[in-house]
C-alpha cells in the first residue's frame, strides 16, 4: 500500500495540468494481447515452434512476416499503426524504455479489469471468480452524473463483466458472453445477432462467446442508442494464446484492429460523434516472453505478464504518435483518465490513482 501512495504522489506531481475534454468516449480492450506483438510484429521463435504454429507456419509467414518491425506490426494492426500513430498517441514500447504496467500483483483478468475501471489495484480482488465488484467503477460514476445518466453501456465477450462492472448495483447495461442484446425490444438485427450467437460454435462453453457477436451487438447499440460512454472488451486474443494457437491469436489481433477501424470510421460519419469522441485501446494484462514457451500464460509467476500498452486518439489527446522516451505509466491511471476525458473528476470510496495528464493536448 505504501508503494501505491508513492506512485500516486509521483504522478500527481509529474503530470499536473488542465486539459480539453471530449464529449464521448469509447474504451476498447482485447484480452491478454502482448505488447511484443503490437510493437514488434510476429515472433519468429513462436511461429517456428511446432507446438504453437498449428502446423501452418507458412500461413503465419505469408500473412504476418515482413523485413522490419515497423512493417511486421502493421501486418497485424494496420489501422492502429496508421490512424492512431499519425493522429493519436501510443505508449508501451519497452524497447525504447517506455513502460506501461499493471499495478495489481496478480497479472490476470478480473484484477486487471478492476484496476482499469476503478483506478485501485485492490489486493482483495484476487480471483476471476470474484464476487460482484464492491467498488464503484468509473463507468458507474459517470452514469451517476446527470448529463450522462442512461448514456453508459458495456459489452464483453467474457461472462465476468456483469460482476466486474456490478451490473445489478450500477444500473449500467452490461451485455456479456451469451446475454441477449436489445433488451425486451430487440431490433430485427439484434434478434439475428442473438440467434446466431446462441447457435454458434462455443469453444469456451457458456463462459465466453466469439468476439464477432460482441462486436456486432456493441455496434448495433452504438448506432441505435448513441451512448456517451461505451466499453467493449474482446476476448479471443487471450483464449487462442492460452490454447497455444499463434496463428489464431494473430488473426484475432488483426480482426480487433479491423473492428477498431470500423468503429472509428463510423464515429466520424455521425454528427454526435465526429470530432467529439475519444477512443482508448489497451489490455488487461501481458503474457510471458522471457521464456518463449510462456507466451501462452500470464499471472504473477510469469515474467513480463505485468507489461501492457495504451493507445489513444481523440480531440483531447495529443498527437505525438509512438512515445519513445523513458517513462513509467500504470494501468491504475486509466480510470481517472477516462473521467478526465469526459470532463469529470472520478470520486469513490477507495483510493484512485491520478490521470495520465501526459496523454492530453497542452
Amino acid at each position: 500500500m505504501k508503494l501505491f501512495f508513492c506512485m500516486m504522489l509521483f504522478f500527481a506531481v509529474a503530470f499536473a495540468s488542465a486539459q480539453t475534454t471530449s464529449q464521448n468516449i469509447i474504451v476498447i480492450t482485447t484480452d491478454g494481447f502482448r505488447w511484443q506483438d503490437l510493437f514488434k510484429g510476429m515472433d519468429t521463435a513462436i511461429a517456428n515452434n511446432k507446438r504453437f504454429n498449428q502446423g501452418d507456419s507458412a500461413y503465419i509467414y505469408q500473412n504476418f512476416w515482413a523485413a522490419t518491425e515497423e512493417e511486421r506490426r502493421k501486418k497485424i494492426m494496420p489501422f492502429f499503426w496508421t490512424m492512431i500513430k499519425e493522429q493519436g498517441v501510443i505508449y508501451g514500447n519497452r524497447s525504447g524504455g517506455n513502460k506501461v504496467d499493471v499495478a495489481n500483483r496478480y497479472w490476470f483478468s478480473y484484477p486487471g479489469y478492476n484496476e482499469i475501471m476503478t483506478g485501485y489495484p485492490d489486493t482483495l480482488v484476487n480471483s476471476n471468480e470474484y464476487k460482484p465488484n464492491p467498488h464503484v467503477t468509473v463507468l458507474e460514476f459517470l452514469n451517476n452524473q446527470p448529463a450522462l445518466k442512461g448514456k453508459v453501456a458495456a459489452f464483453g465477450a467474457w461472462d465476468a463483466f456483469d460482476r466486474i462492472l456490478n451490473e445489478q448495483r450500477s444500473g449500467i447495461p452490461v451485455v456479456n458472453a451469451f446475454d441477449n442484446c436489445g433488451g425486451s425490444n430487440p431490433t430485427a438485427r439484434e434478434k439475428l445477432i442473438n440467434e446466431m450467437r446462441n447457435n454458434s460454435y462455443k469453444p469456451w462453453g457458456d463462459a465466453e462467446c466469439l468476439d464477432v457477436f460482441t462486436h456486432y451487438a456493441a455496434m448495433e447499440y452504438l448506432k441505435i442508442h448513441k451512448p456517451r460512454v461505451l466499453y467493449i472488451s474482446y476476448g479471443e486474443t487471450d483464449e487462442w494464446a492460452h490454447a497455444g494457437q499463434y496463428k489464431n491469436y494473430l488473426n484475432a489481433g488483426r480482426q480487433v484492429d479491423e473492428w477498431i477501424k470500423d468503429i472509428w470510421m463510423w464515429l466520424q460519419s455521425d454528427p454526435q460523434y465526429a470530432g467529439k469522441t475519444t477512443l482508448l485501446f489497451t489490455t488487461d494484462h501481458g503474457r510471458g516472453d522471457l521464456h518463449k514457451n510462456q507466451w501462452t500464460d500470464h499471472g504473477s509467476g510469469i515474467p513480463g505478464a505485468s507489461e501492457i500498452f495504451l493507445g489513444a486518439i481523440g480531440p483531447s489527446i495529443k498527437v505525438e504518435g509512438e512515445i519513445k522516451k523513458e517513462q513509467q505509466l500504470f494501468q491504475m491511471q486509466l480510470a481517472q483518465t477516462i473521467a478526465k476525458i469526459m470532463g469529470y473528476h472520478y470520486k469513490a470510496n477507495h483510493l484512485i490513482a491520478p490521470a495520465i495528464n501526459d496523454l492530453f493536448r497542452k
